[in-house]
This record gives C-alpha cells, sequence and structure tokens, in this order.
C-alpha cells in the first residue's frame, strides 16, 4: 500500500486521485442505496436480495413442538452473489475506517519509512481480519460441536444446510476477499506488490468459494481457524517487530506454528476427504442434492490442498533463508583486540637524547649543534 498524502488542492472530480482519496464515501453511499431500498415496496424485494441471507430453510424435528424447536437453515445458491457483493461494500468502508482512524495515527507518529509504512498498513489491517475471523470461527465451532467429534467432518456428506452464523460467516470471507482486489487500486499498491498480493487473494477464494460451493464447510471452517490463527501471530509479531525491531521471539513461535500448521491441515483434508469420504455409502454425482462425492472430485480436492501447502512451505523457506541472511548481514563484525603500544628501544631513547625527536623531527638542541 502507497503512502495516501492529503493535499490543500481539490483534484477534478471523477479523476483518479479524487476516487481514491473519496472512495470511502462514494461506496458509503452506494451501500446507502441498497438500505434506502427496504423502504420502499417497489424496490424491497430487489433490496432484500443483496442485504439478507438467502435460501431459508424451516426445520421441525417433531410436529406439535412449540415455535422454540423449528429450526432455520440455509443452503447456498446464485442469489448469494448479491449479498456477497453489498458485504463487499461493508468491507471497503470498514477498511478505510480502520486506515483513517487507527493506522494512520500510529504511522505519524512512529515516522516509519515508506517500506515499513506499507508493511504495517497490510499487517494492521490483516490483524484486524484475522483477529474478528478467529474469534468469530470460533465460537460457531464451539456452538456446533464439530471438534468433539472428528467425525462430523464428513458423516452425513452432504452438508447442503448450514446454520445462519456458518452461512454468514462463509458470505463475509468471500466479501473480504473480493474486497482486497478493488483495495489495490484505491491504496495505490506498488505495482511490484500486486503480483504477490493477487496471488494470495486468489488463493483464498478458490479454497473458500470451491469448499463452500462443494458442501465442505465443516472441513472448511477448521482449517481456516487453523490458518487464521497461525496468520494472526505472524502479523502481530511483525507490528511489534516495526515498533521495536529488538522483540523478534514471535516470529520464532510463528515458524514453530506455521509447520505444525501446514501438517494438520494435510492430516484433516486426508482424513476427512481421503478416508472419511471415500468410505460413504453415497459416492454419486448428483447436483440437484450437492453430491459431489465422486473419486475426480476427491482427487482434485486433495491435489490442491497438498499443492497450497506446498507452495507456502516453498514461500516459508525462502522467507527464513533471507531473514536468516539479513540477521547474519546486520551483525557488526568483532572488533579487533588493540595492540599496546610498542615500548621504546634503548637505540630510540638514545636518539632522543641526543637531539632526535620521535616525530623525525629535530630537537632545539640538534639544531645547535648543526648551526654550530
Amino acid at each position: 500500500m502507497g503512502i495516501r498524502k492529503k493535499t490543500s488542492k481539490n483534484p477534478p472530480v471523477l479523476s483518479h486521485e479524487f476516487i481514491i482519496q473519496n472512495h470511502a464515501d462514494i461506496v458509503s453511499c452506494v451501500a446507502m442505496v441498497f438500505l434506502l431500498g427496504l423502504m420502499f415496496e417497489v424496490t424491497s424485494k430487489v433490496a432484500v436480495l443483496f442485504i439478507t441471507v438467502q435460501y431459508n430453510v424451516t426445520i421441525s424435528a417433531n410436529e406439535g413442538l412449540p415455535e422454540e424447536s423449528v429450526v432455520s437453515h440455509f443452503h447456498h445458491g446464485l442469489k448469494d452473489l448479491p449479498t456477497v457483493f453489498f458485504y463487499m461494500l461493508v468491507a471497503i468502508i470498514i477498511h478505510a475506517i480502520i486506515q483513517e482512524y487507527v493506522l494512520d495515527k500510529i504511522n505519524r507518529k512512529m515516522h516509519f519509512s515508506k517500506t515499513k509504512h506499507s508493511k504495517f498498513n497490510e499487517s494492521g489491517q490483516l490483524s484486524a481480519f484475522y483477529l474478528f475471523s478467529f474469534g468469530w470461527g470460533t465460537s460457531i465451532l464451539m456452538s456446533e460441536n464439530f471438534l468433539s467429534n472428528p467425525v462430523n467432518l464428513w458423516e452425513g456428506y452432504p452438508h447442503t444446510l448450514m446454520p445462519f452464523q456458518m452461512k454468514f460467516y462463509f458470505i463475509c470471507q468471500l466479501a473480504y476477499w473480493l474486497h482486497a482486489l478493488p483495495e489495490l487500486y484505491f491504496q495505490k499498491t506498488k505495482k511490484e506488490d500486486i503480483p504477490r498480493q493477487l496471488v494470495y487473494i486468489a488463493l483464498y477464494l478458490v479454497h473458500i468459494a470451491g469448499a463452500y460451493i462443494l458442501n465442505l464447510n465443516r472441513l472448511a471452517l477448521v482449517l481456516l481457524l487453523l490458518h487464521y490463527f497461525v496468520e494472526l501471530l505472524f502479523h502481530v509479531s511483525r507490528l511489534v517487530y516495526f515498533g521495536n525491531d529488538k522483540r523478534q521471539t514471535g516470529f520464532t513461535v510463528w515458524a514453530v506454528l506455521f509447520v505444525l500448521g501446514r501438517l494438520l491441515t494435510l492430516s484433516l483434508s486426508v482424513l476427512t476427504v481421503g478416508f472419511g469420504l471415500a468410505n460413504a455409502d453415497q459416492q454419486v454425482l448428483d447436483l440437484a442434492n450437492g453430491n459431489f462425492n465422486v473419486l475426480f472430485v476427491r482427487i482434485t480436492v486433495l491435489a490442491t490442498i497438498c499443492v497450497t501447502q506446498a507452495f507456502m512451505m516453498w514461500k516459508f523457506i525462502n522467507f527464513q533463508l533471507r531473514r536468516w541472511r539479513e540477521q547474519a548481514q546486520a551483525q557488526p563484525l568483532k572488533p579487533k583486540k588493540p595492540q599496546a603500544p610498542k615500548s621504546k628501544s634503548k637505540k630510540d631513547k638514545a636518539n632522543g637524547v641526543n637531539g632526535v625527536s620521535s616525530n623525525g623531527a629535530d630537537s632545539p638542541r640538534s639544531k645547535k649543534e648543526k648551526s654550530s
């Protein structure tokens, strides 16, 4: 992210600089249009598609029970696209609020360089997102009791019905990573940083959207929480490092957890897809019922996860090697021990007495002898 300098001059309307400076206000106005649409009967049906979660299914365990026992679940469909778009606008607004009222104020006090300024903004935004997503996802995981019995990750597949919190969680995840694309323009990201950011944005979107469409939402939730916790530790450690470059303990802890996270991700993926779904009773492609449990899909899912984990480990190894190399170069050379000055020999002392000084110049006595 580049440094956005506020100037006293107002840029021309609809120019690039105008849009970048006022993008949060413009996006807020667009979001307000959808909210105002709820107030009128003519537009309310369209506005609801953008604001509320679609595909509600009411389930009652037994007839004759009170209304409290009726549970609402949701499944996915094409109507989720407008909802993702609206919450992408919300993510852009929240991004601008965090940037202006938190990160920019810290940057002014710390006086970071351009490189540190960009990395500080990136880590600040991602730390807030990872912390929120990890806390929210953990509450869903505890309420659904997925960890109490790991068999729940694949038992009863396809998991076409989701509780409201889980569906809304995935909607917000897709919206956040989609909002990162226009933020590359709004934040004036450097050209050399754009390919790197496009790669990890694409990886997030492919994995989250793929799990959401293939009804692997339970496995995706567990893997996301595992990954977000490790990434949260990294970005918090980087923020602490920017404040005091001597505090690097967090990077060591992150390095250990990163490797463990990759191993746990592969283990859970193989256990769920390679063994759990492979031994399920229904192994047929049924698009109507959302069943994708066939050999080709399982191999594709496992191959995608394995390739991604290998790519992340390769990037991690390169990062560690570069970090160790920089630390080795930063260490000052050991100073040589100062040698004690040699004592004057008897000849030198004699010369000094006879009129030759230590710097090679003649003493006053020698000058007299020469003149005489």
